[in-house]
Formats: structure tokens, C-alpha cells, sequence
């Protein structure tokens, strides 16, 4: 592997893959000149709606599937990392863009997790965005990403195995909400939106589809329609909430078998106050989570447009 490769390296402590990308090092982190997300732009030379688009600066490329990696600590960093551009308005968000535009977003990001499961380099399609320099987005054009990985990742690979020892995780949770709705915050065709019980993140939000459906490919129309509301609901509240544009990290679990759902995890904790992951979190590998769950779906529901 040349220096430009990025490798996957496996950790002795953890026996968990790591990305190594030195390449991404270069990479500018702020554009010089004109958006290049923007209709005219170096990713956007057409007019578009949505679009769709190989990463300039990937932390996985294409290759022969790497098959088995017993007694291997150092792999090619194989699968597909791509940028998904949600609208041509530079100044619009995913809430901002209403139904009908999230919907087209939702068929997007259906369309390539089909065609790259189809791959033998991939093994498994994360869908995600990062909205705001708080979370280190560096353009603020609307934008998400997929990252196509040649295994399954640590945290949908636990999500995988709680589930299959103890029953699906996501079913039991929308039955309890259900029960005792004080979390919930919004619900549409097909969709629940609620803080999660032991949420680690201040207003973290989980969205999931009341039928167990496994991948975004496997939805409906009827129910990309409901995801698409559920999301410029949820988000539009984050907005509102403290009436300024709200960062957030937002993720999308999915597998055949398993039960489809975004985690919305923002890192503010008040209107002018971040909530770190610091050392005893990171060190520990658990969160610490200054706002109660049933006091932040309150406010969520109360950030409901007026």
C-alpha cells in the first residue's frame, strides 16, 4: 500500500478495526472560493435536486472484498465513502427543505444503500450527516454522507447481537413509549420520534418505523413519505428550540433483519452551552447526560411550529 492509502488497522486492546487515513490530513478544511456544492461548483457543475457522489477525499475506496482477516492486523481500507447533497439552496437545512424535499433525500440515500450492499467490498451502508462547526462540518451547504464499510462497524454490530439475544430493541422501546408516551415527541404515517429512555446525548432523539423493517431500500412509499416528516418535524424543533440554527450529528442503523432507526444526537445542552464528550466518557466508554430525558421531550414538544 502506498502512502495514500488508507489502511485498516486492528487494535490489540479492543480487537476493533481503526481507519487510518494520513491522506485526509491535506485535505483544505474550509473552501477557498465559491461553495463547491452549489449549482456551478466542483461537485455541482449541473443543476440539480439532489445529488449524489463519490467523496474527493475518502477515507474508504473501492477494491477486491478483503474475505477473511484472521491473524491480520493491517488491511486495505476497502468499501465506499460518498457525499449526498441535499439541495441546491445553500442556505437551506434538511428541516428548512420541507416533506417533499427530505423525501427526495430519503430516495437517495434508499437508491445507494441498494447499489452499495450490491458491492462484495461492502458489508454495511451508514447513512449520516454532521450539521454544524460544532460537530466539525467544514461547508455549510446541506450535505450528509454514506460511508459503505467492508465489515459491521462496533455499535450496529452490539445493536445486532442485543437483538438477537434478547429480542429486538427498537420494537420493545416503541411498545413502552407507546404505553407511557411522556418521551414521545411527534409521531407520523408510520413513524415515532422519541427521547430515548437512557438517552446519552442532551435532546438526543431516536426515529423509527412502527412496522419492523430493517433497511431504508425496504420502506414504502407511504412510509419514506412518513421518515421524511418525521425528520423535518424533529429537526424544525431543533431550530426552535433555542431559536438559532441547532448542530447535531445525526446516524441511520440498518440491516436486513434488524429494525431501522436514526439516532439525532446534538451536542448542545443549552442555548449557549456545548455538552463535551470529555475523558471520563471517552475513557470509560460511557456517557454522562446532564439533561433528563422526560424534561428535554418536553421542551421537543413544545418547539412544535406554531
Amino acid at each position: 500500500m502506498s502512502a495514500d492509502d488508507a489502511e485498516l488497522r486492528l487494535d490489540a486492546l479492543t480487537r476493533q478495526w481503526v481507519v487510518v487515513a494520513g491522506h485526509r490530513q491535506d485535505r483544505p478544511n474550509l473552501p477557498t472560493g465559491d461553495c463547491p456544492f452549489c449549482v456551478g461548483g466542483l461537485e455541482a457543475p449541473e443543476p440539480y435536486v439532489t445529488r449524489a457522489f463519490p467523496n474527493r477525499w475518502p477515507v474508504l475506496t473501492p477494491g477486491p472484498a478483503l474475505g477473511e482477516a484472521s491473524g491480520v492486523d493491517v488491511l486495505p481500507a476497502r468499501g465506499a465513502a460518498e457525499v449526498v447533497l441535499y439541495s441546491p439552496d445553500h442556505g437551506a437545512s434538511l428541516a428548512s427543505i420541507g416533506v417533499a424535499g427530505a423525501r427526495a433525500v430519503v430516495e437517495v440515500w434508499a437508491d445507494r444503500t441498494a447499489a452499495l450492499l450490491a458491492r462484495p467490498d461492502v458489508a454495511y451502508v451508514l447513512v449520516f450527516e454532521n450539521r454544524g462547526a460544532e460537530v466539525g462540518a467544514t461547508i455549510d451547504h446541506p450535505h450528509g454522507q454514506l460511508y459503505g464499510f467492508p465489515f459491521v462497524p462496533p455499535v450496529p454490530a452490539r445493536e445486532a447481537d442485543v437483538a438477537a439475544r434478547h429480542g429486538c430493541a427498537v420494537c420493545a422501546e416503541l411498545r413502552r413509549e407507546a404505553a407511557t408516551p411522556v418521551r414521545v415527541v411527534a409521531e407520523h404515517p408510520g413513524w415515532r420520534a422519541w427521547v430515548p429512555y437512557a438517552s446519552g446525548w442532551p435532546f438526543g432523539l431516536l426515529l423509527a418505523p412502527q412496522e419492523h423493517i430493517g433497511t431504508l431500500p425496504e420502506l414504502t412509499s407511504e412510509q419514506r413519505t412518513g421518515l421524511a416528516a418525521a425528520l423535518v418535524d424533529a429537526l424544525g424543533r431543533y431550530d426552535r428550540l433555542f431559536d438559532a440554527p441547532f448542530p447535531y450529528m445525526l446516524w441511520v442503523h440498518q440491516a436486513p433483519g434488524m429494525h431501522l432507526h436514526a439516532h439525532l444526537a446534538p451536542p448542545r445542552r443549552g442555548a449557549h452551552a456545548l455538552r463535551y464528550v470529555a475523558a471520563g466518557e471517552v475513557g470509560s466508554g460511557t456517557l454522562f447526560n446532564p439533561v433528563t430525558p422526560e424534561r428535554a421531550a418536553e421542551q421537543l414538544r413544545a418547539a412544535a411550529r406554531g
